[in-house]
C-alpha cells in the first residue's frame, strides 16, 4: 500500500501520498461533500435565528464555504498537517444563537437587527478564539495529553460519533426513509461489498452513494413524482437561478462590536470545540495508521484552529473548527492523504464564491445528508471502540469509567434539549437552592449550558476526571501500549521549521 508511515493495510493513500490530480479532484470532492450538510445547516440555522433577508442567505452560505476551504488549507499546512476538513462548529452554535437572541430582541438604532447581530456575533468569535490561539501554541493542549489515556479518548471518539444519530436529517417523523435507506445501501454496497472488485468501488463508494441517490431523486422530481413539499425533493431551476459570482471578503458585514458577556458565552464553545477537536486528531491519526498525536501537533492543531476562528469573525460567519464527517469517510475509502483534502478546499473555495457550484451543492437533500450520517459517523464510533485494545477490559475501574462517561455524554446534552434554551436553564439554576446565586449569573448558567450540550465535552471531562482520580496502573489504563506507539515529539515538524528552520 501507499504511504511510509502507513501501517495498516487498509489505508489506500497515506497522509503523504500524492495521487494523480484527476483521481485527487473527485477525491477531495467525495470529503467535502461528507461535510455540505453540516456546513449548510449552521449558516441556515443562524440566518434563520437572526431574521436575515433571503436575497442575503446564499452570499451568507459561501462565505462558511470560503472560510471552510482556507481554514482547511491553512490546517493541512501550516497547523497539525491531519487531513481533516474544517468546517462550522455546532459546538458553538449554542452560544450564538444567545448572541443572536440578545440582540435581536433590542436592536441598537441606526442598524438592522440581523447586521447587528452578526457584528456582535463576529466580535464575540474573534476575541474567544484569541484564547484559543494562546491555548494552543502556549502548549496548554499538548500538557493535557499525559491525562488522556485511552480509557478516556475511547468514550470522546465514541461520543463524537453518536452526536448527529438524532439529527433531523436522520430522525424527522417525516423523513423520506426510502431515500435514506437508497443512500445508506449504496455506500455500503461501494465499500464493502464491491470493493474488493474494482479500485473505483473502493475510493469512491461516498461520490457514488451520493450520485445515484441525488440522480435518482432529481428524476422523480423532473417527473413530478416528488413535489415541493416532499423531503427529498430537488429543485434543478434554483441552480440556473442562482447568482453567477458572490462578492465575499473580509468585513462584508461592517466592523464587528465587542460585548464581554457574549465574549464570555462563546468561550464556552470554543472550550466545547477543543474537546471535540482532540478526539477528531486521535481518530484520524488512528484511521490514517499513524500513532496517537504528539503532544506538539496538538498544539499546533488547536493554535491553528484559533486563528482561523479569528478570520471566520473576520469574514462575518460562525467560527470554524475540524469536522468528523471527513474522519468517517477515511474509515469508508482509506484515501487519508493530506494532498486529496488540500485539492478539495481549492474547490470549496471555488463554490464559495460561484453561485451556480454552490447551489448545485445545496440541492442535495435531506435523505441523502441522513444516509451519510450514517454511514459515516457509524465508522467514527467503530474507531473510538477500536482505541479499547491497548485497555485491560477485565478491570472494572475501567468499565465503569467507560460505561459512565459515554451515559454521561449521551444523557446530559439530551437534558440541554428538553429545557430549550440558555435562558430557560439559566432560570432554572437561579431559582436552585443554595447554589441558585452563583450559578444563575449569565457567565456561569451559559458556560454550563453550552459545554452541558456538547457530549463529547461532557463525556470527556467525567472520563479525565475519573480517569485521573480512580486508583489504575499504566498498563491497566492503557498508557503503557498507547506509548510504545504513540507518535514523538519530534516526529512532528511545525511550519516554521519546514519553510525557516
Amino acid at each position: 500500500m501507499a504511504g511510509d508511515e502507513d501501517e495498516n493495510t487498509f489505508v489506500q493513500y497515506g497522509i503523504n501520498d500524492k495521487p494523480p490530480l484527476g483521481k485527487s479532484l473527485f477525491l477531495g470532492v467525495q470529503h467535502y461533500l461528507t461535510m455540505v450538510g453540516a456546513n449548510i445547516a449552521v449558516p441556515l440555522l443562524l440566518a434563520g435565528a437572526m431574521g436575515m433577508p433571503d436575497a442575503v442567505v446564499p452570499r451568507f452560505v459561501g462565505t462558511f464555504f470560503v472560510v471552510s476551504g482556507i481554514a482547511t488549507l491553512a490546517q493541512t499546512t501550516f497547523g497539525n498537517r491531519y487531513p481533516i476538513v474544517q468546517g462550522a462548529p455546532f459546538s458553538m452554535l449554542a452560544p450564538a444563537l444567545a448572541v443572536i437572541g440578545v440582540v435581536t430582541a433590542n436592536p441598537p438604532e441606526g442598524i438592522v437587527a440581523w447586521r447587528a447581530a452578526l457584528l456582535q456575533l463576529q466580535g464575540a468569535i474573534i476575541v474567544a478564539a484569541l484564547a484559543e490561539v494562546a491555548i494552543g501554541y502556549l502548549g496548554l493542549v499538548g500538557r493535557l495529553r499525559r491525562y488522556l489515556s485511552p480509557v478516556v479518548i475511547a468514550p470522546v471518539i465514541v461520543l463524537i460519533g453518536l452526536s448527529l444519530f438524532n439529527s433531523p436529517d436522520i430522525a424527522t417523523a417525516n423523513q423520506n426513509w426510502w431515500l435514506v435507506g437508497l443512500t445508506l445501501v449504496a455506500i455500503v454496497l461501494f465499500s464493502q461489498y464491491l470493493g474488493e472488485r474494482s479500485n473505483i468501488f473502493q475510493l469512491f463508494p461516498v461520490l457514488l452513494g451520493i450520485v445515484v441517490a441525488w440522480a435518482i431523486a432529481a428524476g422523480l422530481s423532473v417527473l413530478g413524482i416528488f413535489g415541493p413539499d416532499t423531503p427529498g425533493y430537488i429543485d434543478l431551476a434554483s441552480v440556473a437561478a442562482a447568482e453567477p459570482v458572490h462578492p465575499i471578503y473580509p468585513l462584508q458585514w461592517g466592523m464587528p462590536s465587542v460585548t464581554p458577556a457574549f465574549v464570555i458565552g462563546m468561550l464556552a464553545g470554543v472550550a466545547a470545540s477543543i474537546v471535540e477537536s482532540i478526539g477528531d486528531y486521535h481518530a484520524v491519526a488512528r484511521l490514517s495508521g499513524m500513532g496517537a498525536p504528539s503532544s506538539e501537533r496538538m498544539s499546533h492543531g488547536i493554535g491553528m484552529e484559533g486563528l482561523m476562528n479569528v478570520f471566520s469573525g473576520v469574514m462575518g460567519t460562525g467560527g470554524s473548527t475540524s469536522y468528523s464527517e471527513n474522519i468517517g469517510a477515511i474509515g469508508l475509502t482509506g484515501v487519508a492523504s493530506r494532498y486529496v483534502v488540500q485539492i478539495g478546499a481549492a474547490l470549496m473555495i471555488l463554490v464559495g464564491f460561484v453561485g451556480y457550484f454552490g447551489q448545485l451543492v445545496a440541492t442535495i437533500p435531506s435523505p441523502i445528508i441522513g444516509g451519510l450520517y450514517i454511514a459515516m459517523f457509524a465508522q467514527i464510533v467503530g474507531v473510538g471502540l477500536s482505541n479499547l485494545k491497548y485497555v485491560d477490559l477485565d478491570s472494572s475501574r475501567n468499565i465503569f469509567i467507560i460505561g459512565i462517561s459515554l451515559f454521561s455524554g449521551l444523557a446530559i446534552p439530551e437534558y440541554m434539549r428538553s429545557v430549550g434554551s440558555a435562558s430557560a436553564f439559566q432560570q432554572g439554576l437561579a431559582d436552585s437552592f443554595l447554589v441558585g446565586p452563583l450559578l444563575g449569573a449569565d457567565v456561569a448558567a451559559n458556560t454550563i449550558y453550552v459545554i452541558g450540550s456538547t457530549g463529547m465535552a461532557v463525556g470527556g471531562i467525567v472520563a479525565i476526571f475519573l480517569d485521573n482520580s480512580i486508583a489504575g496502573t499504566a498498563t491497566e489504563r492503557g498508557l503503557t501500549a498507547w506509548e510504545e506507539a504513540a507518535e514523538e515529539d519530534a516526529d512532528f515538524t511545525s511550519a516554521y521549521e519546514r519553510f525557516f528552520g
